[in-house]
C-alpha cells in the first residue's frame, strides 16, 4: 500500500512515517504547508511537498494536520478517488459536511481519536450509559499544552455517546486540562447515590494514534466508498 501523509513533519506525521516504514508500507510523499522549512526536501527518505498533486500517486491519504489542510486534501481525495484516514481534530461543521460529501466518491475513515483503546472505551461507555440511565455523568480530559482545541474531540464524542443514551451532559461541563506534555487522558464517571462507575483511558505515547491510523488505512483497502468510523474498523470487519 502506498500512502501520503498530510502533516508529515508534525509530531503525529513523523510517527506515522516511521511506523509505516516498519510495516513495509511505501510513503510516497509527505505534505506540508507552503513555507514550511522542509518543503522540497527529502527527509528520512520521504519527499516533503506542498503540491497536493502527489495524492494521485497513493492508495490512501493519512491526515493529521489542521482543518484548512484537511479541507484541501479532501478535494484531491475526491478528484482522484483516493481513500483517506482523517485524525485531525477541531474540525467545524462546515469541514465535517465536506467530509461527508467527499465520502460519496471515496472511502473515508474519520474519528476524533484513532487509538484502538479509546475506541474500545467508546463502546464501553455506550453500554454503560444505556444501562445506567438514571446516573449522573462527569467527563474529564487532560492533554499537553500545545493542543489547541478544548475540550478535546474525544471528550465531545464521549458526551455525545452519553447524551444519546438519555444522560444529560453539556459540552461546557467537561473538565479540560492543558498541562505539560500529557499525551492524552480521558475519564468518565457515572455516579448514583449508591455507587460510582469509572472508565478511564491514558495514552502513553502517540504511537497508539499512529498505529490506529495505519490499521484504518489497511482496513479501507478494498472497501466501498463511504464514511466510516474506527468503530467500523474494529467491530464491523
Amino acid at each position: 500500500m502506498k500512502i501520503v501523509i498530510c502533516g508529515a513533519r508534525g509530531r503525529m506525521g513523523r510517527r506515522i512515517t516511521a511506523l509505516a516504514r516498519e510495516r513495509g508500507l511505501e510513503v510516497v510523499a509527505g505534505i506540508e504547508n507552503e513555507g514550511h522549512p522542509d518543503v522540497d526536501k527529502t527527509v528520512e527518505g520521504v519527499k516533503i511537498t506542498s503540491d497536493l498533486e502527489c495524492i494521485k500517486e497513493c492508495d490512501c491519504i493519512i491526515d493529521f494536520s489542521r482543518p484548512e489542510a484537511t479541507e484541501r486534501c479532501l478535494g484531491y481525495a475526491s478528484k482522484y478517488g483516493k481513500n483517506m484516514v482523517i485524525g485531525t481534530t477541531g474540525l467545524d461543521e462546515r469541514v465535517e459536511k465536506k467530509i461527508k460529501e467527499a465520502s460519496s466518491s471515496t472511502g473515508i475513515v474519520y474519528s476524533p481519536n484513532m487509538s484502538i483503546g479509546v475506541n474500545v472505551l467508546f463502546r464501553l461507555i455506550k453500554i454503560a450509559a444505556s444501562v445506567l440511565k438514571n446516573y449522573r455523568a462527569e467527563v474529564g480530559e487532560a492533554h499537553h499544552i500545545h493542543k489547541k482545541d478544548a475540550p478535546s474531540g474525544t471528550a465531545k464524542r464521549i458526551a455525545q455517546l452519553i447524551n444519546g443514551e438519555g444522560i444529560k451532559l453539556g459540552i461546557d461541563e467537561i473538565k479540560a486540562v492543558r498541562e505539560d506534555e500529557i499525551v492524552g487522558d480521558h475519564e468518565v464517571r457515572l455516579e448514583s447515590d449508591v455507587d460510582t462507575l469509572t472508565l478511564k483511558h491514558s495514552a502513553k505515547t502517540r504511537d497508539i494514534f499512529a498505529k490506529g491510523a495505519l490499521e484504518a488505512a489497511g482496513w479501507l483497502s478494498g472497501k466501498d466508498k463511504g464514511l466510516y468510523s474506527m468503530d467500523d474498523v474494529l467491530f464491523n470487519s
